[in-house]
């Protein structure tokens, strides 16, 4: 083989071995002799072989779960928070120089700033105020991270386990909770009941006639029943004559 046919041959091999690929979310970084010299965007490139090197970078956002940490309370509770960080690459080169593991290091500081800032909070305020406090550990990990080259976009607190008595504690308190509602119910609903009680009482008072028809009408209902007996009282005969004397009276053309 002659010499022209070993230069393609070691031209065509270089030219492959520096072939490189960077995927569409991904960037790529290129050290010569250790030098940072040119970011690569997505598509086909090229590098120098043994001379240039490429790192590539991912550029995706990337789920972080926080695993599950012991905290004590502000109130002296003790739980176990879990939560899940979401973060992006925004410089590729930051990411590459400025720190050796991104993903580690935002884990550590993940972990210490989900407990330094949930122990600030009663228990209570853990678990009603989830949102402040996610926005408020994602704003502690986002200034540790900006010069990593990478933003926090979310923090969620993913889970609280409490004590099993604090559970049992808590499980009374809210059937305490219920059964004050309901008996608060209960007892507006006999207040307005009694209300309207007095209401009729008065409207009676004020009508005696309007008390007598209610006995009759009363006893009408019961004498719908089969096989019923109705005994009325003596009182109740003048209650007749009276209501026939209204009527009589409300039947009489008006006087000129």
């Amino acid at each position: 083989m002659s010499l022209t046919w070993w230069i393609i041959v070691i031209a065509v091999i270089v030219i492959f071995w520096g072939l490189r690929i960077v995927q569409q979310y991904q960037k790529g970084v290129v050290f010569r002799l250790g030098k940072i010299v040119r970011v690569k965007e997505p598509g086909l490139s090229w590098i120098i072989p043994i001379i240039e090197q490429m790192r590539k970078v991912d550029f995706r956002t990337v789920t972080l779960p926080i695993p599950p940490q012991k905290i004590i309370t502000k109130d002296n509770v003790s739980v176990d928070v879990s939560a899940v960080a979401y973060y992006k690459i925004v410089d590729s080169i930051k990411s590459i120089v400025a720190i050796e593991n991104v993903m580690s290091a935002i884990n550590q500081i993940a972990q210490t700033s989900v407990r330094n800032i949930v122990g600030k909070f009663q228990l209570d305020e853990i678990l009603s105020e989830r949102e402040t406090i996610n926005k408020e550990i994602a704003k502690v990990l986002d200034a540790h991270t900006e010069a990593w080259g990478v933003v926090v976009a979310v923090v969620e607190i993913k889970d609280i386990e409490l004590p099993e008595g604090m559970q049992r504690a808590m499980a009374k308190q809210a059937e305490a909770e219920r059964e004050k509602r309901a008996k608060i119910i209960a007892a507006e609903g006999e207040f307005l009941a009694s209300q309207k009680l007095a209401d009729t009482a008065d409207v009676m008072m004020a009508h005696p006639i309007a008390l007598q028809l209610r006995n009759l009408q009363t006893m009408a209902e019961i004498s719908i029943e089969k096989n019923s007996t109705i005994i009325f009282p003596a009182q109740f005969m003048s209650t007749i004559d009276d209501i026939k004397k209204f009527l009589n009276k409300e039947n009489l053309p008006p006087r000129v």
